[in-house]
């Protein structure tokens, strides 16, 4: 019996869709990362970018748990002396919740290169609707 291992020619991608509403950003976040690495197939490969597609609904309507509204921020540089420059989450996700999940899912990915091809299968949307009817996504259900 020989390992499997995940290569192009051998992975299958399924489209999924993450419903945002209502629930914590880090929560959803978490859970597409995990779908965009393919952490949830038996055919996992560390090394080979072997997730999936996934399309994430009504970024507009997560929610933030506690304080961190008012306390995290969103913190962008110029790289010149004084380009340091500060967002409040609660300001973010009301002008572009979009990026502020695109920022949670980023971070909770591996710094390399399979991570930066991954990111390429990530769809956020801000409502309900989105372009990806003719794919047929399936809803992921599981927790």
């Amino acid at each position: 019996m020989s390992t499997f291992m995940a290569n192009k020619g051998n992975i299958v991608r399924k489209w999924y869709i993450l419903d945002a509403a209502g629930k914590p950003l880090g929560k959803t976040a978490a859970t597409a990362a995990n779908l965009l690495r393919g952490k949830h197939k038996p055919e996992y490969t560390p090394h080979a970018d072997c997730g999936d597609y996934v399309v994430i609904i009504n970024a507009e309507k997560a929610v933030l748990t506690g304080k961190k509204g008012e306390q995290k921020f969103y913190r962008t540089h110029s790289g010149y002396p004084g380009g340091l420059k500060e967002t409040k989450y609660r300001i973010l996700m009301q002008e572009k919740p979009e990026l502020a999940m695109k920022v949670a899912i980023r971070g909770m990915m591996p710094r390399n290169i399979v991570t930066k091809d991954s990111l390429t299968r990530l769809h956020i949307y801000r409502g309900a609707e989105h372009n990806q009817a003719a794919q047929k996504p399936e809803a992921w259900t599981a927790e």
